[in-house]
Parts: C-alpha cells; sequence; structure tokens
C-alpha cells in the first residue's frame, strides 16, 4: 500500500468516527432532551442501533461520494485523503465547541477543492439534476440544502397533529409517549448508521483496493470494511458525541416528549428515504432543523434563536472552507512529488 492510500484509508476510519462525534449523538438528543434515560443507557442504545444500521447498509451513497471526483488512478488515493484529513480537521475543531457541525458537509467540500486541484474543472463531477435524481456536488449540497428545510417543516407538521391528539389522551395513555422515543430514537440510529457509515465505507473500500468506482450491488465493500466502519461510527458516538447532545437536546428549543417524538419521526424518515436514494444528507443538519421546527410549532419564543444563528453559521463555512483547504494540501503533496 503507498504512503498516499494509507492516509485515504486512515482519513475513511476517521470520517467514521468524526461522523460518531458529530452526527451520530443526534439519535439520543430526544432521549436527553425528554430525561427518559440515563446518558449511559441513552448512548448504549444509540452504539447498539448505528451499529445495525452500519452492517445494513447498501451501496447507494457511498458510490455517490466516490464518483465526485474522477482523476487518474495515481492521483485518486492523495484527493481522498486530503478531503478526508480536511473534513476530519475542520469537523474536529467544531465539535470541540459543541457545534453540531456535519464531517459529510465538510467532505463534500474537500473532493471538490482536491479534485479540482488534482484533475481540473471537469475532474469534479458537479452535477445538479439527473431527472429527479440529485448527482454530483451541487446535487449532494442541494440535497443538504433542502433536507433541513424539509426537516423543519415536516417535524412542524408531526408536531401540529401529535399535538392536537395529545389534547384527548388521559396521562395513564400518554405513557407510551416514552417507548415511542426510544423507538424514535432507534430509527434515527439505523437510518444515520446507513447513510453516514456509507460514506467512510466507500473511501476506505477505493482506497486500499485503488479503483475508483463501486459496483451498485455493493461489489468492492468487503465485510471487513463495513465492519470496520460500522463499529468505529457507533463507538464514537459514546467517546465523543456528548457535547452535541447537549447542544442539539437543550441549546434550540425548549419541548416537551411530544416534540421530541416529533422531530426524531421526521428525521428517521428523511435520512431513510435518503440513504434509499443515495443522497448522502448530514444527520446533524436534519435533527437539528427538526427540533427548531417542534420549537416553531409550540411557540417560536421557546426556540433559542442565537444557539440556531450560530450553528447555521458554521454550516455555511464549512464547505467553502475545507475546499480551500483540501486544495492547497493536494497542492502541497503535487509540489513535493513533482506531479
Amino acid at each position: 500500500m503507498t504512503p498516499e492510500a494509507f492516509a485515504a484509508a486512515g482519513g475513511a476510519v476517521g470520517i467514521a468516527a468524526l461522523l460518531g462525534v458529530s452526527d451520530a449523538p443526534n439519535s439520543s438528543a430526544a432521549l436527553v432532551s425528554a430525561r427518559s434515560g440515563s446518558y449511559p443507557a441513552v448512548a448504549a442504545w444509540s452504539v447498539g442501533w448505528h451499529l445495525v444500521g452500519g452492517l445494513l447498509a447498501g451501496v447507494a451513497v457511498a458510490r455517490t461520494i466516490v464518483g465526485m471526483v474522477h482523476v487518474v488512478p495515481g492521483l485518486l488515493a492523495p484527493t481522498l485523503a486530503a478531503a478526508s484529513i480536511t473534513s476530519v480537521a475542520f469537523t474536529w475543531l467544531t465539535t470541540r465547541r459543541g457545534l453540531p457541525t456535519s464531517a459529510s458537509v465538510g467532505l463534500v467540500g474537500g473532493l471538490a477543492g482536491a479534485g479540482f486541484v488534482a484533475g481540473g474543472w471537469e475532474a469534479v463531477d458537479w452535477g445538479g439534476l439527473d431527472g429527479l435524481r440529485l448527482v454530483g456536488v451541487l446535487g449532494v449540497l442541494g440535497g443538504i440544502v433542502l433536507a433541513p428545510v424539509l426537516g423543519g417543516l415536516v417535524a412542524w407538521a408531526f408536531d401540529r397533529i401529535a399535538r392536537k391528539i395529545s389534547l384527548h389522551m388521559t396521562r395513564a395513555s400518554r405513557r407510551p409517549l416514552n417507548a415511542g422515543l426510544w423507538i424514535s430514537s432507534a430509527a434515527v440510529g439505523i437510518a444515520d448508521g446507513t447513510n453516514d457509515g456509507q460514506k467512510a465505507m466507500g473511501i476506505l473500500a477505493v482506497s486500499l483496493s485503488g479503483g475508483g468506482v463501486l459496483a451498485s450491488h455493493g461489489a468492492g465493500i468487503s465485510w471487513t470494511e463495513k465492519l470496520l466502519s460500522a463499529l468505529v461510527l457507533a463507538l464514537f458516538t459514546v467517546l465523543g458525541g456528548r457535547r452535541i447532545v447537549r447542544t442539539v437536546s437543550r441549546g434550540l428549543a425548549r419541548g416537551g416528549a411530544v416534540d421530541d417524538l416529533a422531530a426524531q419521526s421526521a428525521s428517521a424518515g428523511l435520512i431513510f428515504l435518503a440513504a434509499f436514494a443515495g443522497i448522502p444528507l448530514s444527520t446533524s443538519t436534519v435533527v437539528t432543523s427538526a427540533m427548531v421546527g417542534t420549537g416553531v410549532a409550540t411557540r417560536r419564543r421557546h426556540v433559542k434563536w442565537a444557539g440556531v444563528i450560530r450553528i447555521l453559521v458554521v454550516w455555511a463555512i464549512t464547505v467553502p472552507s475545507c475546499a480551500l483547504v483540501a486544495g492547497l494540501i493536494m497542492l502541497a503533496w503535487r509540489a513535493s512529488v513533482g506531479r
């Protein structure tokens, strides 16, 4: 294995770890917000379902990620390494401050910047719409931008309906809400495992094989690579995600069990659909917007807008920042090896 391929494979594992820290903990946010269990119990629940999701993951998202850049084989590994390392570094810095930044968004920006330096404008699949399907960098970014809007709107609608139903429920009949929260949290965990897990799997498989294409039936991703990515993603939800859980569960909106259930249900549905369609969504953006949507559905003053604006600013600078840094890393590598 070349040093560049080793760096790309290491970057893929780092992506899985940072997705575990930054995106995956959002599945625990509703349980923590509703005080439905101790943090260790909630964390263990999250780990188990993220692992299940990772192992059940397909390859549609992995193919989308890997297919964003088209460079000669000798430049593929350093391109993937530059993008992965940049995403890991940026996400680590922001999550250290408790911001639910997405390594997925950073990876898209990193691939665009590194791919452009590696092979020029044509080396990057800028994409857009292919019929009704979002493809390429612009398509993925469009999905990432659209998903929070849909997440907020769907969660708002769910919350309005759920609140009307709950008005006619007795105190005893509301107890199943707690079970519903655990089930919806599991659904978000599985959905996130299937979507986020594929991003690391795709880069890892291509880095180790030296190829640039993943077959639609999953050839090229071994069970070892799938298990490694799923395990790292799942375990890092516990090792580093507590600050993110605190931000999403208590720093964006004040609500109750009904609101949390609506937010988690809306998030799980959207993330599952995206994984099926091959759109690498950010769980952070979907869950965060869903929590805000339920806050708006009750009372707008319950939304902590300062925290929302702070997160939006970080999301806005993620892609250009990662594109620039990954491009500079690729320039430095090409200068060092004379390519």
